[in-house]
């Protein structure tokens, strides 16, 4: 192997933030689902978690735009435990936040590899 390995020919890692952009939105459209079970069991939809739901999913639509920058990331796992901490008062969106938190994880860990084979030089689009 080569000291300085070739760049692959398309930046796999451009793709990144557009996959984390769908989750969100997809997990923005799930939240928002959630009002009908808010509206029965969560006390109305202008209740307090009636507020909380509408703005959570509110603020997911807003990080899709705020990925480029640095802090997003950091601000998005934050974000996936307010919407488990809201299982206090509707479990069923906790629920929620636990697969996308975990889906999270996942894309990061699938990043951290994708970047550590990029370094070694030992991705597919960096062979000759």
């Amino acid at each position: 192997m080569s000291e300085n390995p070739k760049p692959p020919a398309k930046d796999p890692m451009k793709g990144f933030r557009g996959v984390l952009a769908g989750t969100l939105i997809m997990e923005a459209i799930t939240v928002a689902l959630a009002l009908p079970v808010v509206a029965k069991l969560g006390g109305g939809v202008t209740s307090f978690t009636g507020w909380t739901v509408i703005a959570l999913a509110v603020v997911l639509i807003v990080m899709c735009g705020l990925l480029k920058h640095v802090w997003a990331v950091p601000v998005v796992l934050v974000l996936q435990l307010a919407i488990i901490a809201t299982g206090i008062a509707l479990p069923a969106i906790a629920v929620l936040g636990v697969l996308f938190l975990a889906a999270f994880l996942w894309f990061l860990w699938l990043r951290r590899d994708v970047a550590r084979r990029m370094a070694a030089g030992t991705l597919p689009s960096q062979q000759p």
